[in-house]
């Protein structure tokens, strides 16, 4: 048998201490290599891995009344979440000494702060997975009590909630958001600049476990609060009217109802009322045409409320005065056509003064008063009280009513633009023809909304257009004087009359037109008032579209009455000591 020859073990040693030492540098250049040449890209990829980036949800700013009142407003709600696969019992302190609080006792207090059951939250909780949602959208103080079981295998995430505290009331004009948190419709949509905050981001570190590491988060950006916009809306005021329409509609059976209150000294909205109104929290439950407002976008012919504007429009250019006669037949054909326009009801040849052609609401009477101005020069006029342009109050998508260029006037509508028809007007155009009147002949630009809080909470106001001259004070006050006699001794017009105070108003009632066909059988019923009437604080105006109880303004005037009345009580407006003008109304 041959045997291997023993080596030298001192050499034998020589290669391993040589083996080892060149290993050795192997490993220190390794590590020289990653703790120091890659130490940033490692540490960077590293991070990368453990670090969460996560959006700071800035909070939208609240829409108040003329008081303060909150309209809207947002507040975070919080979803609940949990990862299963990381659910441990926790240990908690307990009389000084650490206790170990096992999964179903602590299942069992989030359900009671949650409102479920142990076995519901216990099945959210219980897996491999990464993420389940035990509830959505809770509420401040419950997500505070959730906090305080300090359970590190829970997180949490705030969801800004857009809440809405009085409803309906004002939500035509207040808007809404959408469920993507986007700005949709009126206030919310055009102060959106405004009511719209900055998002903020954060970022923190997760352990190996997948939980937050507490220590490690970074705010990379705050979140910056939207700011407050203030309406000029008299929130009691806005629910009362809303009120009184809702009742309104449904005794009529119209197809809705709108009324707008006009402090006439300042042009300021105190009221925007609407009915069907839309409640801002659940905007999905009204059809889509209920959800805007009508005050600012509906486009109507007027109707008799123009006759108004008509008169004060001879008297401004001397044409006539309120004592001016005329007879008024109950038809006439309009000159230069065969055309007949007539009143609306049989009746003999009347003798009127202009004061008794807008008491009686007569279109022959008006007609033959006013052909005395020429048609441009009327034009003139209705363009100086508003019509064919916007209010710019600040509302999205108004419109601008219908008052086509005077040299498409054909002979017809020379003359029956005269008691409203062939033009279009909205309510609050409508609304702010009557505060000129009543303003001594100055037309003022209507303010919804007061303005939006700089990033100091001052408020920054809305830039207000100066006041247009539209007819003399002298004709302004001849104007309301005749008005004043339409409550006073109209058939239909007494029932406009507020005890105790001197009110000027005027009826309308506009057939609804039905594109090329002509006039349907429905009616737009209106009414416009002042009161005061010897130094008006404000300009009601209601319009009920489609009634199908009544055709004719005996659907507005209980509306208008109910909210001047309460209007006047609200602001401790002193009743009336003098006597309207003595004017006739008829002759012989």
């Amino acid at each position: 048998m041959a045997y291997l020859t023993p080596g030298d073990p001192k050499s034998r040693g020589k290669w391993v201490m040589a083996m080892v030492a060149i290993l050795c540098v192997g490993f220190s250049i390794r590590l020289v290599d990653y703790q120091v040449v890659q130490a940033e890209a490692i540490n960077k990829i590293s991070y990368e891995n453990r670090a969460v980036t996560r959006t700071l949800p800035a909070l939208r700013g609240e829409i108040l009344d003329a008081s303060g009142a909150v309209l809207a407003r947002t507040v975070y709600r919080y979803d609940i979440n949990a990862a299963p696969s990381k659910v441990f019992a926790v240990s908690r302190k307990v009389n000084g000494q650490s206790v170990l609080i096992p999964v179903d006792q602590i299942a069992n207090e989030i359900a009671t702060i949650l409102e479920m059951t142990q076995v519901e939250v216990l099945a959210k909780i219980t897996g491999t997975g990464e993420y389940s949602q035990i509830k959505k959208r809770v509420d401040a103080e419950s997500y505070r009590k959730i906090r305080s079981l300090n359970i590190p295998w829970l997180y949490y995430d705030p969801i800004p909630d857009r809440l809405y505290p009085n409803g309906a009331v004002a939500g035509n004009i207040i808007g809404y958001l959408n469920n993507e948190g986007v700005a949709v419709e009126g206030i919310e949509t055009s102060f959106n600049s405004c009511l719209a905050g900055i998002d903020g981001q954060e970022s923190f570190e997760k352990g190996v476990d997948g939980i937050k590491i507490p220590s490690s988060t970074v705010t990379t950006q705050a979140a910056v609060n939207g700011r407050a916009v203030h309406l000029t809306i008299n929130a009691d005021l806005q629910y009362f009217a809303q009120q009184v329409l809702t009742s309104e509609v449904a005794r009529l059976r119209a197809d809705w109802a709108v009324a707008t209150v006009i402090e006439v000294k300042t042009g300021r909205i105190l009221v925007a009322a609407e009915a069907p109104s839309v409640d801002p929290n659940e905007p999905g439950k009204v059809a889509s045409d209920d959800r805007g407002s009508r005050i600012f976008r509906f486009m109507f012919e007027p109707g008799s409320t123009l006759k108004a504007i008509t008169g004060a429009t001879a008297i401004d250019q001397g044409k006539a005065t309120p004592a001016t006669q005329t007879i008024a037949p109950f038809g006439w054909v309009v000159p230069g056509t065969s055309y007949k326009v007539t009143d609306s009801h049989p009746h003999g040849d009347d003798k009127l003064t202009l004061t008794g052609v807008l008491r009686d609401s007569s279109n022959t009477g008006i007609m033959k008063i006013g052909q005395a101005v020429d048609y441009r020069t009327r034009y003139t006029y209705l363009k100086k009280f508003g019509l064919g342009q916007k209010t710019n109050a600040g509302y999205p998508g108004e419109e601008a009513g219908l008052l086509n260029n005077v040299d498409e006037w054909d002979g017809i509508k020379k003359y029956v633009s005269m008691f409203g028809q062939g033009v279009s007007v909205t309510p609050i155009q409508s609304a702010m023809m009557y505060q000129a009147i009543a303003n001594k002949g100055v037309r003022l630009s209507p303010i919804l909304v007061e303005g939006c809080e700089d990033s100091n909470g001052n408020l920054l106001r809305t830039e207000v257009k100066p006041g247009v001259r539209v007819i003399s004070e002298a004709t302004a006050k001849s104007t309301m004087d005749m008005l004043e006699k339409v409550v006073e001794q109209g058939g239909i017009g007494k029932t406009a009359a507020v005890p105790g105070y001197r009110v000027g108003g005027k009826t309308g009632t506009a057939q609804i037109a039905s594109g090329s066909s002509g006039y349907s059988g429905r009616y737009a019923v209106s009414f416009i008032g002042a009161a005061p009437a010897e130094n008006p604080d404000f300009v009601v105006a209601v319009t009920v579209y489609k009634p199908r109880t009544v055709s004719n303004s005996i659907g507005a005037t209980p509306s208008f009455k109910r909210i001047m009345q309460q209007l006047l009580r609200t602001y401790r407006v002193p009743p009336s000591t003098t006597l309207s003008a003595n004017i006739p109304t008829e002759w012989k």
